[in-house]
């Protein structure tokens, strides 16, 4: 995939990272690190179609800073066989469909024996099942034009062991064998599948297990090595980067956010 000379001759860094006139979709876009990601890609000029639970009014209270640059969706990801008519409505809405970001979770906080293989389920639903079928729904539209960008929000579960989150571990280790296996099938047609493994981030959620538990955050401190705890923003600069041509030969990788957390001694 070389450059062409025309390319070369009007070559622009900033060109490369410029997101204008793409529509992306991203999953938990309304909140948390998927907020950073909608913040970070509507800075790089792409509308945004937000997908979510919470009531309409609710999500476009926190969305509002973007104006029409976002459009908001109310849909439950596990809804898997409504999945292909939200996409088709998407796509009737804003024409195409050029960067999808899987972000939307959830958790399940127990030890294994407390654990009941409904509670596993049900995170597998969301992170995976629900996942691969918007994936599946989205694809055939970026086949088509040749052209697409598809993200996975994976985690330092995908690579380490914690306790108290096996059907989220399992979950987040399972996007990496995803993405192989559609950078396998998708690459030649122009798309690229990656993923995203945030470290510890500055977020309430790591406020909620941290601020109450001085040996557990010692023990996270102690192993970055940049000695402190990531922005959202970092997450979402990370994924504005993989959804641009800058980003165009790189698939099938998942690249951690985590101040050299998966290193640290």
């Amino acid at each position: 995939m070389k450059f062409t000379e025309e390319q070369m001759e009007q070559f622009s860094m900033q060109k490369w990272y410029d997101l204008s006139g793409q529509v992306a979709v991203v999953t938990g876009g309304a909140s948390g690190l998927g907020l950073a990601i909608t913040r970070c890609l509507v800075s790089a000029g792409a509308k945004v179609c937000v997908i979510g639970s919470r009531a309409p009014e609710t999500a476009l209270e926190t969305l509002k800073e973007f104006g029409e640059k976002i459009a908001y969706y109310q849909f439950n990801i596990t809804d898997t066989d409504k999945t292909q008519a939200l996409v088709d409505t998407i796509l009737a809405d804003q024409g195409k469909i050029d960067i999808l970001v899987n972000n939307a979770g959830n958790h399940c906080k127990k030890f294994i024996w407390d654990m009941t293989v409904e509670d596993y389920q049900k995170v597998l639903d969301v992170h995976l099942v629900g996942a691969f079928a918007l994936t599946k729904a989205v694809v055939p539209q970026m086949k088509e034009r040749g052209h697409g960008r598809i993200l996975f929000e994976a985690s330092m579960t995908s690579y380490i062991g914690q306790p108290m989150v096996a059907g989220y571990s399992t979950a987040k280790a399972g996007y990496l064998g995803l993405i192989h296996t559609l950078t396998a099938e998708l690459a030649e047609y122009g798309i690229t599948v990656n993923a995203i493994a945030p470290g510890w981030i500055d977020t309430p959620m790591f406020h909620k297990a941290t601020d109450n538990d001085p040996p557990r955050l010692a023990k996270i401190m102690g192993r970055i090595p940049a000695k402190s705890v990531g922005d959202p923003m970092d997450v979402g600069m990370c994924a504005a980067f993989l959804c641009s041509d800058a980003a165009r030969y790189i698939s099938g990788c998942c690249i951690p956010v985590d101040g050299g957390a998966l290193i640290g001694f």
